[in-house]
This record gives structure tokens, C-alpha cells and sequence, in this order.
């Protein structure tokens, strides 16, 4: 079961391939429930998934939470209960820094088996555009491992 928090153009983008993986459900929750739903039903055609305002959640727990939302650019957390997280889940930040961002922390503070951020993402799809325009794809491996402090 998956959670994608946030309902801008960085959500958009992740939901067709976690779609194709054919998780049991995807909820997106945004601040204004009404964006998470038309979402949603923008994407119903893949697979089951939902859609719901922030704080709707239930007692649903998840076994990833992907956080899509401008809330890391100020350091911050969406609001979530800190019980929503499945024992043993993970978590992941679209945003990155250099430092670990505070979701990251947040997965890491509530249990989380891995809690990582995008920075992986990013160098994955540099090295894409590398390899299309160079016919040569970098070992991102290397890449990261000499970036990351």
C-alpha cells in the first residue's frame, strides 16, 4: 500500500510507473482533497487509487510514503499521524539536499526499514539524458558515492 503525499506536478509524474508495479492500493493526499481526487480519477485507468485531503487518512497504515510536496524546500513534514507507517516500511523524499531532508528524518525517527531522499533520482535521470545524447551511460554508483558528503 502506498501513500504519495502531494498533488502537483512532481506526483503526476511518479504515479503511471508505480502504478505499472501493481501495488495493492495508492492513496495521494494532498492539502486540498479535491486535487488529490481529480488526480486520481486522472489516473483510474491504471490501477486502484484514491485520492483525499490531508489528516483523511483513517487508521490505514503504508508500506511506502512518498513525499511530493514543496515541504522539504522549508525543511518541513506534511502533516501525517506518526502511526501511518507499516512496521518495516520506508519512506521516500522527492526533494534532496545535502543534508538528510526532514522527512527522511521522519522516516528514520518512526521506524522506517529505508528512508531516503531523491537525490538517487536525480543522478539516475542526468545519467539518462547523458546516455542519450552521448550514447554512454555513467556508473551512477561512482557518481553518487563521490557527491554525497
Amino acid at each position: 500500500n502506498i501513500l504519495v503525499l502531494g498533488a502537483g506536478g512532481a506526483a503526476r509524474g511518479i504515479l503511471e510507473p508505480l502504478l505499472a508495479a501493481k501495488p495493492a492500493s495508492l492513496l495521494i493526499a494532498n492539502r486540498t482533497a479535491s486535487r488529490a481526487r481529480a488526480l486520481a480519477e486522472e489516473f483510474s485507468a491504471l490501477g486502484y487509487i484514491g485520492g483525499c485531503g490531508l489528516g483523511q487518512f483513517g487508521a490505514e497504515r503504508f508500506d511506502l510514503i512518498i513525499n511530493a510536496t514543496a515541504a522539504g524546500v522549508g525543511n518541513e513534514v506534511p502533516e501525517i499521524p506518526d502511526d501511518i507507517l507499516q512496521p518495516g516500511g520506508s519512506c521516500y523524499d522527492l526533494f534532496y539536499s545535502r543534508e538528510p531532508t526532514a522527512f527522511v528524518c521522519w522516516g528514520q525517527e518512526h521506524g522506517a526499514a529505508q528512508s531516503l531522499d531523491g537525490f538517487g533520482m536525480l543522478v539516475e535521470q542526468a545519467a539518462e539524458s547523458f546516455a542519450l545524447w552521448r550514447g554512454i551511460r555513467p556508473n551512477t554508483a561512482e557518481v553518487i558515492e563521490a557527491l554525497r558528503p
